[in-house]
């Protein structure tokens, strides 16, 4: 008896861990691309242009996601100078935005900050020596249209339309991970006659609470023909 429980018990843990991995990304907007080319775990994808919100962390590769997420969380959350009336989503841990309301003030000031949809992935590269790690804003707001951050270390910026190869895993989120796959995918790019024009880029599109073997993490490298 008690090792059906114990059989059942896992089985419960098990479908629990299923359905919030299913639902984290529910209604939270992806990156946007089309696949040009599929062999195993590799891609190549043209993916279409986006803004992101950047900050530069020099740290070692586990500690810079950490500072840098509080940073750019922060500014999606309201830390930043909004030029117009507020548009309020819902939280964004795991639920489906809702639909957006404007809100004012107690005393009919605008309030100080707007709040900004949660997207994925959450992308980490490495440059100078540094690590800079980005949120993908909703396809709804321009340059023109983002709030302007409060934290100087935040920037805005656009990402153009690029060619990437791309190799999809799931597992813990380390630094180890991720140097092995991007061994991976170089050797792959290698012999597929591509030619790499920039740095590999670490994407994560999951919370931290997903379980780890449910996760989607993958490596980018933007690519182009040699010739």
């Amino acid at each position: 008896m008690n090792r059906k429980r114990g059989l059942l018990l896992i089985a419960g843990l098990l479908a629990t861990a299923l359905i919030l991995g299913s639902c984290s990304l529910i209604g939270i907007e992806k990156a946007k691309y089309t696949v040009l080319e599929k062999q195993g775990a590799f891609e190549i994808r043209k993916y279409a242009p986006q803004i992101v919100a950047e900050t530069i962390v020099e740290s070692d590769f586990d500690e810079a996601g950490n500072i840098a997420f509080r940073r750019l969380f922060g500014y999606i959350s309201g830390n930043n100078r909004s030029k117009e009336s507020i548009s309020m989503t819902a939280p964004v841990e795991q639920q489906k935005p809702a639909d957006k309301i404007a809100m004012t003030a107690p005393d009919g000031q605008r309030p100080a900050g707007e709040k900004i949809a949660m997207t994925a992935p959450v992308g980490q590269r490495q440059k100078d020596g540094a690590w800079a790690v980005s949120f993908m804003m909703p396809a709804d707001y321009t340059l023109d249209t983002l709030p302007e951050p409060k934290n100087p270390a935040v920037k805005i910026r656009e990402v153009p339309a690029r060619r990437m190869a791309a190799i999809e895993y799931s597992g813990f989120w380390s630094e180890k991970n991720y140097l092995e796959h991007k061994e991976r995918l170089e050797k792959w790019i290698s012999e597929k006659g591509l030619k790499a024009t920039g740095s590999a880029e670490w994407a994560r599109y999951d919370p931290p609470f997903k379980p780890w073997f449910l996760r989607r993490n993958e490596v980018l490298i933007p690519v182009e023909r040699k010739d």
